[in-house]
């Protein structure tokens, strides 16, 4: 009999476990690297999913309907920031949300960052249409796996010189948006967010500004 390490056997409950593996939730290949996003529109959940997958839910109506795979365009506009009036009627008391319109409610949903995570709160449909009802960007924005990300300067002007009229406004895919609010939330700290989250906010819009493509005048009907 081979001698006995003192410990060995305890080592098994005590040393951390190693994570396991994200897979792909239709397939089930292990998935390493970045990978696509799904969306499930009944749950309000977003799924891991592998390139293959995740080309073939983007055909309309392929899964059932049920999965939605995530694009991953960027687009943005000036022009489709809400003034300081218009962001008083959606009652947002923050200067970061971002919209999307839920196909199973069949309404627009907003959601902004706090400590706790995504904070959601009800649109009014009449509100969202006299808000964003001129925007290309909200006319464009495909319901459930897309997102209108919105950044209002505080004192109505612009401050970090990387927006238009008091603020920005970006399309772009839902599960970025979350991973924005997971981005504030590790770093949140004191009432107000404090330095670490307003630096990664700006890393995250610095990357965003890159990123975007201009909106095509008008693209789509509105939402």
């Amino acid at each position: 009999m081979s001698p006995q390490v003192p410990g060995a056997g305890l080592r098994r409950f005590v040393a951390p476990r190693q994570p396991a593996p994200e897979r792909c939730e239709l397939c089930g290949v292990e998935l390493t690297g970045p990978h696509r996003h799904l969306v499930d529109a009944g749950k309000r959940a977003l799924a891991c999913a592998c390139v293959p997958c995740a080309l073939l839910l983007e055909r309309p109506g392929a899964g059932g309907g049920r999965f939605a795979a995530v694009p991953d365009r960027v687009l943005g506009d000036p022009g489709s920031v809400p003034d300081a009036a218009a962001w008083q009627r959606l009652r947002i008391p923050v200067s970061v949300a971002f919209f999307f319109h839920n196909s199973v409610l069949d309404r627009p949903v907003v959601l902004y960052p706090s400590p706790a995570g995504a904070t959601e709160s009800e649109v009014d449909p009449g509100t969202w249409r006299s808000v964003f009802g001129d925007s290309p960007l909200a006319g464009t924005l495909r319901p459930d796996v897309e997102a209108l990300l919105v950044r209002r300067d505080r004192d109505g002007g612009d401050s970090d010189g990387g927006g238009g009229d008091g603020g920005e406004c970006y399309l772009l895919p839902v599960d970025r948006a979350y991973e924005l609010v997971g981005r504030l939330r590790l770093n949140w700290q004191g009432f107000d967010g404090g330095s670490g989250a307003r630096a990664e906010l700006a890393a995250f819009f610095d990357d965003v500004r890159q990123r975007a493509a201009p909106v095509a005048p008008r693209e789509g009907l509105p939402t």
